[in-house]
């Protein structure tokens, strides 16, 4: 049987959000008293989470679940402020993981809010990343998830309105409502830079690029993962057939047994083992030829806190 391709997306898997937030989390394991605890999954990856668990790691909902005094580690997503105003009262030491990228779009919605606009975040309601960063300021910010929303937004004053976007969109279905905003309010308000997050970016175009090579490609991740949720649904919008692999039962057996080319990539939390063992078994199908398609280099790393560093 002659060798299978498997090609490669090149940005893949962790970007430097995640990276920061695993290695504060580590940190924190080596300098904290054990156990350790931290507020809703760290990163949206179960591999992860349960390999934190097992080293003492305790992930509670909310922070009352804390004994008064501890520590307790705040996710890559981050938290609105009375989340750290419960944490404070409980005299909590907050280790916070989140994203740098995620506390721009906090600090945005607080200059926004401070200037007395009304808020549009497009996002996905129920997202940690969504909560915190519409808590930043109740009643002013209004989550949108479509353009259909985004039609029936209705602010106090249409000459004020100001908005900001989930760090883990794709990026077009982000456009399609900032169309519908920019045309009902020709005065809207964009932050400096682009709020989604150049990770995101660069995986996606990845995927694009990927999708003009092979029919079939495998997305690895969580599928509580916004943004491995996004590559799949670009891979699905490029033409090609897509997979969202969160375990190496969600192989799909019969595709496979029928294609000579697969493409993978990964979401921003899938850990690296795991793509090596998805490779593993893909070799073992007969995937034994690997190539890596290049989208962008990344280069951008995140420096631990002061507290934490050895």
């Amino acid at each position: 049987m002659s060798s299978k391709t498997v090609i490669l997306a090149n940005p893949r898997g962790f970007c430097a959000g995640v990276r920061y937030a695993v290695e504060i989390a580590e940190a924190a394991l080596r300098l904290r008293p054990r156990p350790l605890y931290a507020l809703n999954e760290i990163v949206h990856n179960r591999q992860i989470v349960a390999a934190f668990e097992r080293r003492g790691i305790c992930f509670v909902r909310d922070v009352k679940e804390v004994p008064e005094g501890r520590a307790v580690l705040f996710s890559a997503h981050g938290v609105p402020p009375a989340v750290r105003a419960a944490a404070a009262a409980r005299r909590l030491e907050v280790i916070d993981a989140t994203c740098p990228f995620v506390l721009k779009v906090h600090a945005e919605v607080v200059r926004y809010a401070r200037g007395g606009f009304a808020i549009a975040l497009i996002g996905h309601r129920g997202h940690d990343e969504v909560i915190g960063v519409a808590g930043e300021a109740p009643g002013r910010v209004t989550v949108i998830e479509n353009a259909a929303e985004a039609g029936a937004f209705a602010p106090a004053d249409p000459a004020r309105v100001a908005v900001v976007t989930q760090t883990t969109l794709s990026a077009a279905e982000a456009e399609l409502v900032l169309q519908v905003l920019r045309c009902r309010f020709p005065g809207l308000r964009t932050p400096d830079t682009r709020d989604i997050c150049y990770a995101t970016t660069n995986r996606q175009e990845a995927v694009r690029l990927l999708a003009q090579r092979v029919g079939l490609i495998l997305v690895l991740g969580a599928r509580n993962s916004s943004n491995t949720r996004r590559l799949a649904e670009v891979a699905r919008a490029a033409g090609a057939e897509a997979h969202l692999v969160s375990e190496s039962e969600d192989l799909p057996a019969d595709v496979l047994d029928r294609s000579d080319a697969v493409g993978l990539t990964a979401g921003a939390s899938t850990p690296e083992s795991f793509i090596a063992e998805i490779l593993a078994l893909l070799a073992r199908w007969g995937f034994e030829r690997t190539e890596t398609l290049e989208a962008a280099r990344e280069t951008v790393a995140f420096a631990l806190p002061p507290a934490l560093r050895e």
